[in-house]
């Protein structure tokens, strides 16, 4: 067996899976992340099976994945920010028609209770008589989603005991699928959880490609605008489809009052909770490590592991925990206030105070890590410095100032950079604490006084009642821009850094 075999046999598995793995998504409706996962495979076969592609095999598998995980979901972002993409605009225009052709008016007094009645795998639908129809019983089917329409025969009874309810409801992905033929040649479809009913398509579609109602009262057009079917009185009709709007998400950031406004003020909180953050982690941080490198200080180990043990706990655990203490009600952080002043002081719904308990949780989560940066950022102070400064009479508060600071701010700079990017972004935090609140009133969108823009990008996206998908991406893309400078300035620092050299 030549010695390139089995390299050979293993891409080709690999490569196999991944083409099945692309005609699944393919065949689930979903093209783009199949042709990804083709380019994948295509790679992977040029790269790993031709000998000459020997050295990109060390670095292919990362380039893919920073491909695959960061560039696409990045590119993607960013493209629908350029979209109408939202939870009435998901389908294609395609799909938006044949919800709407598929969708069925209940023709009056035709409504009729049914029960189930098993027969093994299969099912028959019983319809019991009314006084004027009489009881009848579809033939069986298995009810596995396939449409088809049943006859019936007329019975004066169910054969067996019907299922109860609960398991019939299991079944009604299945009965929406099926209909029964009645012994008087009329047709009768689920219409709910109870009943069955005599139904008639809503709209019917022309050549012209209008969908007409069944009375010819109401009349659809597509509209590749906006994405929607648009009636005669010009009403929107949902489901729309995705279509390109250009820059019109942007547009409505800026334009409209409703989110201008709100956007605005969560920005600059954004950027006032990641500087304060930032500050006051850093201040309070250096400040500690200062105090353990007293050498008359007694316990410093001691010390050194209850200041670290806020690090050691996962932050979301810490996060939840402080949540409990804050409580206005029953906290213990209000009962000592309330014990010590008489006041109970609105942690979650004052949103001044909402903005102070989330920095206070910030720093708490926050200064482990600049104080073991500091402790060995201190180690490398010289301290023929500082003894010349104590020899020319300068107390503590000058050594650490002139002397201390100044050396160990310029490799703080880069970090300091990294930690203001991370709180731009700290929407854990945001999210498990406050969830925002409290909300701002007035505002066209879901936004709150503590919301960072990432936690805003998120209830906009997942927790808004419109689920604007592409004003979120718009706003992304902003972030992404902001972030973008932030990390251009933390490669400038370093760069400076390396210049100057330690």
């Amino acid at each position: 067996m030549p010695r390139c075999a089995p390299r050979l046999i293993g891409t080709a598995l690999v490569c196999l899976l991944l083409l099945a793995g692309s005609l699944r998504l393919y065949l689930l409706a979903q093209p783009l992340y199949g042709v990804l996962l083709l380019a994948l495979a295509v790679g992977v076969a040029i790269v790993f099976g031709h000998h000459r592609f020997t050295a990109a095999r060390f670095v292919f598998p990362a380039v893919a994945a920073v491909l695959l995980f960061i560039a696409f979901p990045v590119g993607y972002t960013v493209w629908l920010g350029f979209t109408n993409y939202g939870s009435f605009n998901l389908l294609t225009r395609e799909r938006a028609t044949e919800v709407l052709l598929a969708t069925r008016d209940v023709e009056q007094g035709s409504t009729r209770d049914f029960s189930l009645i098993a027969e093994g795998d299969r099912y028959r639908v019983f319809l019991p008589g009314d006084g004027t129809d009489p009881a009848v019983l579809s033939e069986p089917h298995p009810l596995d989603g396939s449409m088809q329409v049943l006859d019936s025969e007329t019975v004066d009874g169910p054969p067996v005991e019907p299922l109860a309810r609960r398991d019939a409801i299991r079944l009604r992905n299945g009965l929406q699928a099926i209909a029964v033929a009645t012994p008087d040649g009329g047709e009768l479809r689920y219409a709910s959880l109870r009943a069955f009913a005599a139904t008639a398509p809503t709209f019917t579609c022309q050549e012209d490609g209008r969908l007409v109602s069944a009375n010819g009262e109401r009349t659809l057009v597509a509209d590749d605008d906006q994405g929607f079917y648009i009636d005669g009185s010009g009403a929107r009709v949902a489901p729309g489809w995705r279509v390109a709007v250009g820059f019109a998400n942007f547009e409505r950031i800026f334009a409209s009052a409703g989110i201008r406004e709100p956007l605005l003020g969560i920005f600059l909180w954004t950027l006032v909770f990641a500087a304060l953050s930032t500050g006051l982690t850093f201040a309070l941080g250096v400040t500690l490590a200062t105090l353990l490198q007293w050498p008359h200080l007694a316990f410093k180990p001691v010390y050194r592991i209850l200041l670290i043990l806020p690090y050691a706990v996962p932050s979301f655990i810490s996060i939840l925990i402080f949540r409990g203490l804050f409580n206005q009600n029953f906290g213990e952080i209000n009962l000592i206030i309330e014990t010590l002043t008489g006041g109970r002081p609105d942690w979650f719904t004052d949103p001044a105070l909402a903005r102070t308990m989330v920095l206070i949780v910030n720093v708490w989560l926050g200064y482990p890590y600049m104080m073991l940066l500091a402790m060995g950022f201190l180690q490398s102070v010289p301290n023929e410095h500082t003894e010349a400064a104590t020899l020319d009479g300068a107390g503590p508060v000058t050594r650490f100032l002139r002397i201390t600071l100044p050396q160990i701010v310029p490799p703080f700079v880069p970090l300091l950079i990294a930690t203001f990017a991370f709180n731009f972004n700290n929407i854990v935090l945001i999210l498990l604490l406050t969830g925002g609140g409290p909300d701002i009133p007035g505002t066209r969108i879901p936004a709150g006084s503590t919301d960072i823009l990432g936690s805003f990008t998120y209830r906009l996206a997942f927790q808004d009642s419109g689920q604007q998908f592409g004003l979120a991406g718009a706003i992304t893309l902003l972030i992404f821009l902001a972030v973008g400078t932030l990390a251009y300035l933390n490669l400038m620092a370093i760069r400076r850094r390396s210049k100057v050299g330690p």
